[in-house]
């Protein structure tokens, strides 16, 4: 398969996750990537372990590997002029830099979007920041954990304070540096495709605090429509019921009940057919208006019987229902191998990226590299320039 982005080249001066993740995807999509990192350090991530693969000066840290496959590495060093003006080089030839340095700090070595544009005009330069370019925040840094809780997810994450290990609680993976990474792509392609008609390039402006406060969604606009302000209310949904996990005689099986439909078939499997029709729970408002009543009542009869056996139910009667997997189980799943979400590359155990086109997987080809590995090979690609 000729994937959808060969022959697109990205320059990525970014480090850690939200820019790397971007340019990550952009490679499984076919770029060339070419990931510009400092000498004798590389990226911050190649540092934050343990764990490590490999020994000695060749380890790196696992984090490192999550985010940097189907890219080749060169090591230059951006504040001296012979290394600007080689970056320079590589960005008159790249149709995309990707980049996550303060705002205007690229600026003093010519490496800022309206220096490289002004030299290439078809560039698309995206610039990715804690606050964004502009407004009384701009200056400051941003890193993922801060900006959960400065953007209000964290505020409806956790359980609530006057339950038992009440409070806050941050995401299990730095999700608005995912969630950036991937805006940042979309908006990448979309500047591409309009260069397809217009010939000129953009420049795209990309926040961590945007980011996290779209990520609120229906939460958001929960407050928007009411003016109240959302709480954290553990595992539980705030427009569905019941939308949660159960106990069970031996452990918790999430059932997630997304219609009335679904609620009558889940009566039905519990032997209460009946309460499909009872006001307090015909409709999911109903629901939602007792949920505590529902719940005690559900989860007294999930508890006389295993887990499999209500998950066995739910999926017989169409009901979305799964455990809570540990990673290991969840990698372990047979629905995992059946898509190949595992991969090996050079020995290295990788996840497998979940983008497929016309029934092929479209992941980048080459390992996570190692520091400079293809230094020598990418700037004898710009020659003399």
């Amino acid at each position: 398969m000729t994937k959808p982005l060969a022959g697109i080249r990205v320059l990525d001066l970014s480090r850690v996750l939200a820019g790397p993740w971007c340019t990550q995807l952009l490679a499984d999509l076919g770029a060339n990537v070419i990931k510009v990192e400092r000498p004798g350090a590389g990226d911050d991530t190649r540092h934050w372990g343990p764990p490590w693969h490999g020994e000695g000066g060749s380890k790196v840290a696992a984090y490192f590997l999550a985010c940097n496959r189907g890219k080749r590495s060169v090591a230059i060093d951006l504040a001296s002029p012979e290394g600007a003006a080689q970056v320079q080089a590589l960005a008159d030839i790249s149709d995309v830099v990707v980049e996550n340095f303060k705002v205007g700090a690229l600026a003093k070595y010519g490496l800022d979007a309206v220096t490289l544009r002004t030299r290439n005009p078809r560039l698309v330069y995206a610039s990715i920041t804690g606050f964004g370019q502009d407004g009384p925040r701009a200056a400051q840094a941003g890193y993922d954990f801060m900006i959960q809780g400065q953007a209000g997810l964290m505020s409806i994450t956790g359980l609530p304070d006057d339950q038992v290990n009440g409070g806050p609680l941050r995401a299990g993976v730095a999700i608005v540096d995912l969630f950036t990474g991937m805006y940042t792509a979309t908006a990448i392609l979309a500047a591409l495709v309009r260069r397809g008609t217009s010939g000129e390039g953009a420049t795209i402006d990309m926040s961590l605090f945007d980011c996290g406060l779209a990520m609120l969604a229906n939460q958001a606009s929960n407050y928007l429509v009411s003016g109240d302000s959302p709480g954290r209310q553990g595992n539980s949904h705030p427009n569905l019921v019941p939308y949660q996990p159960f106990h069970c005689a031996d452990k918790e099986l999430i059932i997630a009940v997304g219609n009335d439909r679904q609620f009558a078939a889940l009566a039905t499997i519990l032997n209460h057919p009946e309460w499909a029709a009872d006001e307090r729970f015909r409709t999911n408002a109903a629901r939602i208006a007792h949920r505590a009543e529902l719940v005690d009542a559900l989860e007294a009869i999930t508890r006389t019987r295993p887990a499999a056996h209500w998950y066995e139910a739910c999926e017989r009667a169409g009901i979305p229902a799964g455990p809570i997997n540990s990673i290991a189980q969840a990698l372990a799943d047979p629905q995992a191998t059946h898509r190949a979400m595992l991969r090996e590359m050079d020995g290295l155990r990788l996840l497998g990226g979940p983008l497929r086109l016309d029934g092929e997987r479209c992941e980048g080809d080459l390992p996570p590299p190692s520091l400079g590995q293809h230094t020598a090979e990418v700037l004898a690609e710009i020659g003399s320039r």
